[in-house]
C-alpha cells in the first residue's frame, strides 16, 4: 500500500508503480465513486478519451463541413491531408 497527499487543490498524484500496472498515461479517464467509505477510481477505455477530446474540439469550434455529400467530405478530408492527387490517381 502507498500513501498519497491530498493537495491545495484536492489534487493526488498516483504512485508510478500503480499507473504502470494499471497501464494510465497522460489524458486517459478515470471515474470517481465512493463507497463504503473508499474512494474508488477505475479507468475508462481509450474511446472514452477520444471521445472527450471530440467534444472538447467541438465545443472550441472546430470542426469541418457541413458537407452536402459523403464525396464532398472524403475530398475535404484528402486535401486537408495531402493526399488527393495520390488517391485519385490509385482509384483510375
Amino acid at each position: 500500500m502507498e500513501l498519497v497527499t491530498v493537495k491545495t487543490k484536492f489534487q493526488v498524484v498516483i504512485p508510478q508503480s500503480i499507473r504502470k500496472r494499471v497501464g494510465l498515461g497522460v489524458g486517459d479517464l478515470l471515474e470517481a465513486s465512493f463507497e463504503n467509505g473508499k474512494i474508488t477510481f477505475t479507468p475508462k477505455a481509450v474511446n472514452d478519451r477520444h471521445l472527450a477530446e471530440g467534444m472538447e474540439d467541438l465545443a472550441r469550434g472546430r470542426t469541418h463541413g457541413p458537407y452536402e455529400s459523403a464525396t464532398e467530405a472524403i475530398s475535404a478530408l484528402e486535401r486537408r491531408a495531402g493526399r488527393r492527387n495520390k488517391n485519385l490517381r490509385k482509384r483510375k
